[in-house]
């Protein structure tokens, strides 16, 4: 095939001399051109289904693989321009991206499964996930080797869409999905009453007192009646079939449709022939109850969901900006899809902040309790930052813009709920593994009862057949843990702890130690020098101007507070090396000093240490200044405890806490008794943290880590699950299972809702197998009619959403039953 033809459809490939090809297919190691992202598309799964064959064995092109509009291909291909990607796509190193998307077309948790491994099997994406609860996805790739509007056709070559994710956009969707879902309800509803209607006099009459004609006419209207239930309620059963059936799998829609129809062609043969049992107002009762299940299900499984929801929504369509400020203050209300990196914005009290900001102009109070749980007021001057979506209150602000779209902290913290919830833990991927299996063999079950009924009994056959496959019910095992976690990572959302990994509450539940760190955690992390104790001949001001240079470069809490109201020398600095859990090192006008902890110094200076340092501010911090032959000075710095760390130890029960902090004996034994911490350590490397976790899991502890700075980043990771403060480094929130953003107190609630979330998942799962063990042999035996079969089918899927959903509304620590929030 030459190069100007689609490799797939064999049709001239517009800009055929690209390279490499706009739309590539990779096939025996070479790269062939396509000519859309549909052909593209199909040609991927073909080839990455291992029916790769297919192309050496085809006598001629397959049909042009256009399963959309081309008007509606080139709207995808729009969404590749950098500029309308701004506000759903995350730049990240080098060419990978990180697109937000949302899917249309989700009924199940089958149709998940389908998305993610189609979006996989494409080339350069390094990770799909998608939200059950929230139909949101987040889709990685490498944008060199493939453009988002091939990932967006690539989702409809299977039959749904995908769409750039845009809050109205997505509330515009459930919208629409919620009347489509009532209209179905509605005519599955008004023809079952009609049904009934009919089939209410056969029931209560005698044998022989309805004649044979009235008997054929009310067959035949309810034939009529019938049929919009199997033709249009039921779309939605046949849409996820035969999705499932394209890509050789049986999934959970398989079962009811294989119902639904036995029922309805053996009560159609019945009334043509007139032999036999009519079953039409068995049909349309269990289509409207599961529909009915259905259509409840969705709407707890969207209440779970609402708390990462309405962090999405916090952003405002619009904003109020100042072209020429400060020469000009009039301000032309603009689109937040339209605003830059620099533009100027006036916020009006009760407005919203469009975005991460600095203030320019204006003192306000800002409500950022649905960003960080903290329910007070928190007060925002110049020079201060905003986080975006956080609500102004008194006073208007002029507030310039540094952060938009995706590159907000508000977009990352949506970005770490999307990953908690699409990570399943190891409940989860057991429970769908089971189901997998569950609907196979279902199948097979409801094959050889009816074969056994029909020779023992052909009178019950086909109804005790119809009420195996729709009575089990595999999607209550599928939905048992994704419900719950949904729910509870909500809840905690709201708090201010922000789950970031799938196993993290579970792990939670099930840990038996504490290990805090100190300064930053338990401590606000900002010290405040208290008093220097001079060595040399220099007055204090002048050796903390020197400790000040050298410290000049790090963000550590002691060296802000050695920086605060000091101008650093004016001397050069060279060969600075940083020490961590020591201190720092640098050359110093030819002089090599250390500024750190006083064992790390004393290990550098020759000459011994002062007698004045002993007992000097035991209970503070101390560092110390040294060149190689003379001591130069001491600095005490004092921190102070939060006051919601008492309240937080309080409500922890079941934990055994220990305090480790890599700073001295003195502040550490005044911090653990303060706070009644009998298992402290003090003077801890990262190397030492480290080792202390790992010798608690080794005497089969399981350990929560509690820390912010860069220095608890490999105990972070090391820990069953750890925990990263907010307002620190970045790479502890990175190793971080969690991340606190609220006050200390959100996490003694995390860890009452993790343990409930544990026990609503154990009750689910014990539910769902439970219910389906006993279902299934009563209606093997004929105990149970097929409606009353799609009764159970739907109320046990419907029990497991709303038994995750009391989840949404957890007591609070402390807080009893029945009591206001």
């Amino acid at each position: 095939m030459s190069a100007e033809s689609c490799f797939h459809c064999g049709e001239t490939v517009a800009h055929a001399d690209l390279n490499p090809p706009r739309y590539p297919i990779l096939y025996r190691q070479q790269t062939h051109p396509s000519c859309c992202a549909g052909c593209q598309a199909v040609a991927q799964t073909i080839i990455q289904s291992g029916l790769a064959s297919y192309y050496e064995q085809r006598e001629k092109p397959a049909d042009r693989a256009t399963p959309l509009p081309d008007e509606l291909l080139q709207q995808m291909q729009l969404y590749d321009a950098p500029e309308l990607q701004a506000s759903f796509v995350k730049v990240e190193s080098g060419n990978v991206r990180e697109a937000a998307l949302i899917l249309e077309g989700i009924s199940c948790a089958a149709c998940i499964w389908l998305n993610e491994r189609q979006l996989l099997r494409l080339p350069s994406v390094l990770e799909a996930s998608i939200n059950y609860t929230t139909h949101r996805a987040r889709v990685r790739w490498d944008n060199s080797r493939l453009q988002l509007s091939q990932i967006l056709a690539a989702v409809a070559a299977i039959g749904y869409r995908a769409h750039p994710y845009d809050a109205e956009l997505q509330d515009a969707l459930h919208q629409r999905e919620r009347r489509r879902a009532m209209t179905r309800l509605w005519v599955a509803g008004l023809s079952m009453m009609q049904v009934m209607m009919f089939a209410y006099p056969v029931y209560v009459s005698a044998p022989g007192d309805i004649s044979a004609n009235w008997l054929s006419l009310m067959q035949w209207g309810s034939l009529l009646l019938t049929l919009p239930v199997v033709l249009y309620a039921c779309q939605t059963f046949h849409t996820g079939m035969w999705r499932d059936l394209k890509r050789g799998r049986v999934g959970m829609d398989t079962p009811v449709v294989l119902g639904v129809w036995a029922a309805f062609l053996a009560s159609c043969y019945a009334t043509f022939t007139g032999r036999g049992e009519v079953y039409f107002d068995s049909v349309s009762m269990f289509v409207f109850l599961l529909l009915g299940g259905r259509y409840l299900e969705g709407m707890a499984r969207r209440k779970a969901g609402a708390a990462a929801e309405s962090l999405v929504k916090l952003i405002p369509a619009f904003a109020h900006r100042v072209n020429a400020w400060p020469t000009d203050r009039t301000a032309k209300e603009t689109p937040v899809s339209q605003l830059q990196l620099g533009d100027v914005l006036l916020v009006k009290p009760g407005e919203s902040y469009p975005a991460d900001a600095m203030v320019l102009e204006g003192q306000g109070q800002a409500d950022e309790a649905l960003l960080t749980g903290e329910s007070r007021p928190v007060v925002k001057k110049v020079g201060d930052k905003l986080i975006g979506g956080a609500v102004n209150l008194d006073a208007p602000l002029v507030v310039q813009v540094s952060q938009l779209g995706q590159e907000t902290r508000l977009a990352g913290i949506v970005r770490l709920l999307d990953r908690a919830l699409a990570e399943k833990p190891a409940l989860a991927q057991l429970a769908d593994r089971i189901a997998a299996w569950f609907v196979a063999a279902l199948l097979l079950v409801a094959a050889a009862g009816y074969l056994f009924w029909h020779w023992y009994d052909p009178v019950h056959a086909l109804p005790i057949m119809v009420a195996v496959l729709v009575i089990s019910c595999p999607c209550a095992l599928s939905l048992a843990t994704p419900a719950a976690l949904t729910a509870a990572t909500g809840r905690l959302a709201r708090a201010g702890l922000l789950v970031t990994r799938g196993h993290a509450l579970e792990a939670l539940a099930g840990a038996t130690d504490i290990v805090f760190d100190k300064t930053g955690t338990l401590t606000y992390g900002q010290p405040k020098l208290l008093a220097v104790l001079p060595f040399a001949d220099q007055t204090p001001g002048e050796l903390q101007a020197l400790a000040a240079l050298l410290e000049a470069a790090s963000e550590h809490p002691i060296a802000r507070a050695l920086r605060e109201g000091c101008v650093a020398a004016d001397l050069n600095v060279n060969n600075y090396v940083n020490h961590p859990g020591g201190g720092v090192e640098a050359v110093v006008a030819g002089q090599v000093l250390r500024l750190g902890r006083p064992d790390f110094v004393t290990a550098f200076c020759r000459v011994p240490r002062p007698p004045q340092l002993e007992g000097w501010h035991a209970e503070d911090t101390v560092v110390c200044l040294a060149s190689a032959g003379e001591w130069l000075a001491a600095f005490a710095l004092g921190d102070q405890v939060k006051p919601d760390a008492t309240a937080m130890l309080a409500e922890l029960t079941g934990l055994r806490s220990h305090l480790l902090s890599g700073d001295a004996p003195g502040p550490v034994q005044a911090v653990a008794q303060q706070l009644g911490l009998g298992t402290w350590r003090a003077a801890a490397l990262p190397a030492d943290k480290l080792a202390y976790v790992q010798q608690l899991q080794a005497q089969g502890r399981r350990v929560i880590m509690l820390g912010d700075g860069i220095n608890d980043a490999p105990v972070l990771a090391a820990a069953d699950v750890s925990i990263a403060v907010g307002g620190g480094a970045d790479a502890a929130q990175a190793a971080g299972d969690m991340v606190l953003v609220g006050n200390l107190t959100a996490f003694a609630e995390g860890l009452a809702v993790a343990r409930q979330t544990r026990r609503i998942i154990r009750q689910n799962l014990v539910w769902a197998l439970g219910y389906n063990l006993v279902a299934l042999p009563l209606a093997l035996v004929g105990w149970v009619t097929p409606w009353l079969a799609s009764l159970g089918m739907a109320s046990s899927s419907l029990l497991v959403v709303l038994n995750a959903v009391r989840l949404a509304g957890a007591n609070k620590p402390g807080q009893k039953r029945g009591e206001p929030r």
